[in-house]
């Protein structure tokens, strides 16, 4: 079975993907954010390397979900294929900070790698507004983020939204971070965990 966890920087996807790999048993499969070559960069200078990053994600994540599909095992994914091609690059485009030119070759590839991809048996989706984004990745305290502007997560947040009210490919299980503290409170995590329950096992 593959679960996997989409939701805006900051929203908490590592942290509830290590709680829940935990509970459940389930093998994580993590963002490569520590040994991505391109992330410093990219928040250092967004037009210079938005199409670098973007590409470096589609690759990594593309081969994430085929070793996920190889291994036979129950697994949890920390951001999926999908955000990059249908909130990240956009994003970029709408902003100038990645050409046209780049934008097409950039979808052009995701369709294709898309045809040969199963979608997650459940998707979590972390809705959470800007302030508490904000706090979240003030708390993590990454240095390559203290950039990053409000406008732009206001920007992903309102495609997240965008996406998420279209999303046809699976089942969908949406968490209010806002009000849902996870992380902080073992009840809520408990409350997560029975809404995956219902979710995976047909309960009510």
């Amino acid at each position: 079975m593959h679960i996997a966890i989409a939701g805006n920087i900051g929203s908490g996807k590592t942290t509830l993907t290590g709680l829940l790999s935990k509970h459940f048993n389930w093998l994580p499969h993590y963002e490569d954010v520590d040994t991505n070559p391109y992330l410093q960069s990219f928040y250092d200078d967004m037009q210079r390397w938005s199409f670098n990053l973007q590409i470096y994600f589609l690759n990594s994540r593309f081969r994430q979900v085929i070793d996920i599909r190889k291994s036979g095992k129950n697994v949890i994914q920390d951001r999926t294929i999908y955000e990059d091609a249908k909130i990240f690059a956009p994003n970029l485009h709408d902003m100038s900070l990645m050409s046209s030119r780049d934008f097409d070759n950039y979808q052009s590839l995701f369709e294709l790698m898309s045809s040969f991809l199963q979608p997650p048996d459940l998707l979590i989706y972390l809705k959470a507004d800007v302030a508490t984004l904000v706090t979240q990745i003030q708390k993590r305290g990454r240095e390559y983020e203290n950039s990053i502007r409000l406008d732009y997560l206001k920007s992903l947040n309102d495609r997240y939204d965008n996406w998420i009210s279209d999303y046809d490919k699976g089942k969908l299980l949406i968490i209010d971070v806002d009000t849902i503290k996870f992380s902080e409170n073992p009840e809520d995590l408990g409350h997560v965990i029975e809404r995956i329950n219902a979710e995976i096992h047909g309960l009510f």
